[in-house]
């Protein structure tokens, strides 16, 4: 089994919700265990985009699909919650985001898919969450606490838990 981190991010509808049933759609197409969830933040857009704030979290999971194979299941499961992603403009809104950040230490440099995510070290938007959940898992030669540290995490709130 593969242990697998992704992102996840919205800022269209009920994101809250989107990412709990999203979580079970990954779990339940991909025939993953999840091993770990973190909390949601707020965190302010990027780009020129005026838009509201996203909702980020992330989580880990084990699963025996292979890289593509996960990352086919994942854009199905965006389309399914509402994300176009042809028709939408870049760093725009959007109702689901799923990004996946590492798969064991697969580095993978291919058009359609880049191992470990190749700008999710310069996110804080990423790392904070991740931070909570793997902060000793290394990406790209350092540990994600050592990531976060060498970024601002201003604007990012972590949102009271959901029940």
């Amino acid at each position: 089994m593969a242990s697998v981190l992704i992102a996840l991010g919205g800022n269209v509808g009920d994101v809250r919700m989107t990412f709990r049933k999203a979580i079970g759609n990954i779990c339940g197409m991909t025939q993953a265990a999840l091993i770990e969830r973190s909390a949601d933040y707020s965190t302010p857009p990027v780009g020129d985009v005026p838009q509201d704030h996203f909702v980020n979290a992330a989580i880990e999971i084990e699963t025996d699909l292979d890289p593509h194979a996960l990352l086919f299941t994942l854009h199905k499961i965006e389309h399914k919650f509402g994300r176009n992603r042809v028709a939408e403009g870049h760093w725009g809104p959007r109702p689901l985001d799923l990004d996946m950040i590492a798969y064991d230490d697969v580095v993978i440099a291919k058009p359609e898919l880049h191992l470990p995510h190749p700008r999710a070290t310069e996110r804080a938007f990423v790392l904070v969450p991740l931070a909570e959940i793997a902060p000793d898992r290394v990406i790209s030669g350092k540990t994600v606490s050592e990531h976060l540290k060498a970024l601002s995490t201003d604007g990012i709130e972590r949102l009271p838990d959901l029940d």
